[in-house]
């Protein structure tokens, strides 16, 4: 049993290593990879969120809660 589980862990570790190659590197760096298509839409969405929460605790807006910076 707890040689079947060490067997799978380490399994599990040594597929988390990936070398990236140089021609590669274009392919993840596409726009179709990142988090937000817009970042327009994601900088408006996190300023209206901190302003209605009343704090920045680690966004990119800074405010009082007023909406006003």
């Amino acid at each position: 049993m707890t040689r079947a589980l060490l067997s799978a862990i380490l399994i599990l570790l040594m597929t988390g290593c990936a070398n990236v190659k140089p021609w590669e590197r274009g392919e993840l760096a596409d726009d179709v990879m990142k988090w937000d298509l817009d970042p327009l839409k994601s900088s408006l969405d996190s300023h209206i969120y901190f302003s209605k929460e009343g704090s920045s605790g680690g966004g990119k807006a800074a405010g009082g809660g007023c909406g006003c910076n």
